[in-house]
């Protein structure tokens, strides 16, 4: 009758792991983490954001209050508005104004679900936390290892790269072992309130809004020359902010006679000139790298060794690349993967594996071509 205190948030996957759990025996409660407080929503001058809409959050909170009366388990409702406020969203502007693509989302697992939560969890006098990831965990007496979901189109060990051994081995993943479909299934044969709840996208503090709109209530943008790799102006970019690497849509080019019939996509950023750098065709050779270094180095058990064959996967969903990694300075590596890999981005995280286990997880810095650095 150990205590789990975890994480509902409203959605199918949290509702099936907290009846999962009643099912188990544990002395089980729910907490419902409010992250993000609409009323801040404003722009750049200060002034409100005439857009705002309700926040999905407060409508999550009334499914995550009926799926614990159904289940007939206490909630505690927390506010994180500030830690997240501080640790998540200017981490997130930050990445922005360098150019950069950022995780939130590994951030928010780093210092508010497994950080801030735990410390609310042990006020509560609970042995252990869970949440609703598919991600496995084992627990032996010395170490705890991240394992893989048994749902590869839905394992999310890349979003939990950045944990400690400390909070890993305090957590727990209910539904790690189960396919979404047979999460679903639970839901429907106990009737579980969110059983039929579309899955949430994007952002939580963004919702279903436009990102570009979102974005420009906080940071300004900088329009410029959108170029080729040659440096031929072909347009205008909206501001580098609103590009990542390897993006297709959105450009609003093409068409011309000068150029192939090829599509358009996002090769590089130049932030001194302001200019964003496109090129044509999906495997285009300025797509394309070989290495790359990362930063905030975090090994969630044991560290990798040097020039050891193991896999990594440089975005959600990617499938897994054959890579070496070699040590720098503290908390820096060279990742090497011979193979070559497409639109690999700074601000993203390389996560690493060897096998089923998730090893850890840096952030991705320089990328390049042999000795050439990318222009992003």
């Amino acid at each position: 009758m150990k205590k789990v205190i975890l994480g509902l948030s409203g959605g199918v996957d949290s509702s099936v792991a907290l009846k999962l759990l009643k099912d188990a025996s544990y002395d089980v409660e729910a907490m419902f983490m409010r992250n993000w407080d609409s009323a801040t929503n404003h722009d750049i001058l200060g002034n409100p954001d005439l857009n705002n809409e309700v926040c999905p959050q407060e409508l999550d909170y009334q499914d995550a209050l009926k799926v614990a009366e159904q289940l007939q388990v206490q909630l505690h409702r927390v506010d994180f508005i500030e830690e997240y406020w501080d640790t998540v969203f200017t981490y997130f502007l930050n990445e922005y104004k360098k150019g950069r693509t950022p995780n939130p989302d590994i951030m928010c697992n780093k210092y508010i679900k497994f950080n801030a939560f735990l410390k609310k969890a042990d006020a509560l006098g609970a042995a252990y936390i869970a949440m609703g990831h598919y991600a496995r965990v084992k627990h032996t007496k010395d170490k705890s290892y991240l394992l893989r979901g048994k749902d590869e189109n839905k394992d999310q060990t890349y979003f939990l790269c950045m944990l400690t051994q400390n909070q890993l081995k305090r957590a727990l993943f209910p539904i790690g072992d189960l396919t979404k479909q047979e999460v679903r299934s639970i839901a429907k044969d106990y009737n579980l309130y969110t059983a039929e709840k579309k899955d949430s996208t994007g952002i939580c503090f963004i919702g279903e809004r436009n990102f570009k709109q979102f974005l420009k209530n906080y940071l300004p943008a900088q329009p410029g020359n959108m170029v080729t790799v040659d440096g031929t102006v072909i347009g205008k970019h909206d501001g580098l902010m609103y590009y990542t690497i390897g993006q297709r849509k959105g450009l609003g080019i093409g068409g011309s006679n000068q150029y192939l019939s090829e599509a358009w996509f996002v090769c590089g950023k130049d932030l001194k000139k302001n200019e964003l750098i496109v090129g044509q065709g999906h495997d285009s050779i300025y797509l394309e790298s070989n290495w790359c270094t990362a930063t905030d180095l975090n090994w969630i058990c044991d560290p990798a060794e040097e020039h050891k064959a193991y896999t990594a996967k440089f975005r959600y969903r990617q499938k897994d690349i054959p890579v070496e990694i070699e040590y720098m300075d503290e908390g820096k590596v060279k990742v090497f993967y011979p193979g070559l890999c497409r639109a690999v981005t700074p601000g993203q995280a390389v996560v690493f594996y060897d096998g089923e286990v998730c090893l850890g997880g840096a952030i991705i810095d320089e990328v390049y071509y042999n000795e050439e650095r990318r222009n992003y």
